[in-house]
């Protein structure tokens, strides 16, 4: 997990920055946990909420999960999840959690849309030919012009402002599948999820 002190959002006082919420792609009532040699019991697939990683976690003796459901994975106050095991690679995930990759991100896009939308007011350039808005797919150099001249004259204040000042459709759906070819490894960078 390294020792990356981010003083992101500025309230972890010098503590590595762990994930508060994760949602479940899939879970086992019994299974073995793939990144724990040994350890055994509810294992739960989930993705990360902040750093949009994939997470095993050991689940709470018969607790019950649901596919797409929120759970609190915090430091303190947990109470369906016992410990986070581990961190997971994409073809590690059942054929299941795969599946619902997909709608499960576009979710946590949705209910995180101010901070996507942040993104959108404040990306740069990453080279001096590639701007950071061309790697979201359907963006591409026109839109990107337009978004730059738009949040100019003013940031944008939600998915629905975007889509409407722009015309890009559907943002949150861009943003998801952005965030899918990084989880699987096809990105050359990654914008979003943090490693």
């Amino acid at each position: 997990m390294g020792h990356s002190h981010s003083k992101e959002g500025g309230h972890d006082h010098g503590q590595r920055k762990y994930e508060e919420y994760a949602y479940v792609l899939d879970y086992t009532p019994r299974g073995k946990s793939t990144t724990v040699r040994g350890r055994e019991g509810v294992i739960v697939q989930a993705i990360g909420e902040e750093r949009l990683t994939l997470l095993e976690l050991l689940g709470v003796q018969n607790s019950t999960f649901e596919v797409g459901e929120r759970l609190y994975i915090g430091r303190e106050g947990r109470n369906k999840v016992m410990s986070v095991l581990g961190r997971m690679d994409y073809h590690d995930i059942t054929q299941s959690a795969k599946n619902e990759l997909a709608v499960i991100v576009e979710k946590v896009v949705v209910a995180n849309e101010k901070r996507f939308v942040d993104y959108v007011n404040i990306s740069q350039p990453i080279t001096p030919r590639i701007h950071a808005l061309e790697l979201i797919p359907g963006i591409g150099k026109t839109y990107m012009m337009t978004i730059i001249k738009e949040r100019e004259k003013k940031p944008f204040e939600s998915f629905s402002d975007l889509q409407a000042r722009v015309g890009v459709r559907e943002p949150a759906k861009l943003m998801a599948k952005r965030i899918i070819e990084e989880i699987m490894g096809q990105a050359r960078m990654n914008l979003f999820v943090r490693k």
